[in-house]
Formats: C-alpha cells, sequence, structure tokens
C-alpha cells in the first residue's frame, strides 16, 4: 500500500494538520494517512511538550470521522531518541510491504539537511511537501546538502492557512475560541481536562 507518515507533535492537532493530510491523500493517489506523535523531539525538552497520552488522544479524535486516516504510536512507543530517520526505520522493518511517503512542510524541508540522517529518509521515502505561507521556498541551499533530494520530492497544493499548534496553545491558556482551528472533539477535550491551562 501507499501511505502518507503525518509525523508531528500535534499539540494540538488543527485543521491545518486535516487539510495537508486530506490533500496529500487526494493529490498523491495515497492508501491512507498513518498520523505518528512523536515520542521525545530531541530538539523539545520535555517541559515543553504535552504528555504524549494527551496528545495520541486528541489525535484519535481529530481524525476519528475519516475513513483512510489512521494513528499510529509506534513512535511514542519506542525508547528515545525520537529520530524521524528511527522512526522510518520501525515502519520499516514493522511493515515492509508498505511504500511510504513522508509528509512535511516548507520549514521543514528548508531544515532536513540538519536533521538526524536525512539521507536514510530520502533512501525509504518520498517526501510530500506542502508550502507554508511564511516560508521562501529555495531549494538551492538544501540541494548542495542532499543533491538526490529533488528525485524524492513531491508537492501538495494546499490553501495556505497560517495556523499553528503554538498559537494555539496560547490562545487556550487565554482562554480563546478554539472552535474551527480545531475539531469540536478536541477543543471539548481541551477544554475537560483544562490542557492548556497555566
Amino acid at each position: 500500500m501507499e501511505i502518507g507518515i503525518f509525523g508531528g507533535t500535534f499539540d494540538p492537532p488543527h485543521i491545518g494538520h486535516l487539510i495537508v493530510a486530506d490533500q496529500a491523500l487526494h493529490q498523491l493517489q495515497l492508501d491512507e494517512v498513518w498520523f505518528c506523535p512523536v515520542g521525545q523531539p530531541p530538539h523539545k525538552h520535555n517541559g515543553e511538550l504535552t504528555p504524549a497520552h494527551h496528545r495520541v488522544h486528541m489525535t484519535r479524535l481529530a481524525i476519528a470521522d475519516h475513513e483512510r486516516f489512521r494513528i499510529s504510536t509506534i513512535d511514542v512507543d519506542r525508547p528515545p531518541p525520537h529520530y524521524t530517520s528511527g522512526l522510518l526505520r520501525a515502519l520499516c522493518q514493522a511493515f515492509p510491504q508498505h511504500h511510504w511517503t513522508f509528509l512535511m512542510g516548507a520549514d521543514s524541508l528548508m531544515d532536513l539537511p540538519n536533521w538526524h540522517e536525512p539521507d536514510y529518509l530520502l533512501q525509504v521515502a518520498d517526501l510530500a511537501v506542502a508550502l507554508r505561507p511564511d516560508v521562501a521556498l529555495d531549494l538551492s541551499t538544501v540541494e548542495a546538502a542532499l543533491p538526490q533530494i529533488r528525485a524524492s520530492l513531491r508537492w501538495v497544493r494546499t490553501p495556505l492557512l497560517d495556523v499553528s499548534s503554538s498559537e494555539l496553545r496560547r490562545m487556550a491558556r487565554q482562554g480563546a475560541s478554539l472552535r474551527y482551528l480545531v475539531p469540536r472533539a478536541v477543543e471539548a477535550y481541551i477544554t475537560q481536562v483544562q490542557l492548556y491551562a497555566r
């Protein structure tokens, strides 16, 4: 099967994530998109990240109504460090029958040469890149570090929505409405457990 992999903290998952995943699914003719909440990204400290069980639960709620979205806890269930290359290794080992397309934003693409083992990622997966409104895309630097990258790139056209999880956490702390920015079930869960309250 052709599987799209959407990794991220999903803290919280929001409409931007869902739109990118659905557009990638249809434009790239994927069979499914698997949301893979990251365990503990190396660039974030423990105090900066909502505990994984909350993020996994919110992601389940967010994708529950889509028949071709799945969740995988393979990253949060494995020991650190939680690099993307490690996630792909675990997926390739567990599901050797699938072909992988890794979903990312243009900001992540520009930073890819600084990732841990980016060459491995390009060996085992295509890259589906969604453009972001605040990122100027200049591939020359990326190609200088990763000359083989152009063969792996697949572009996803999406509405340019400027929604970020960090801004949603700030809004939630201030008691602002998240309606229409996150799925209703996610909004209800954040409110119920006071997830981002100070």
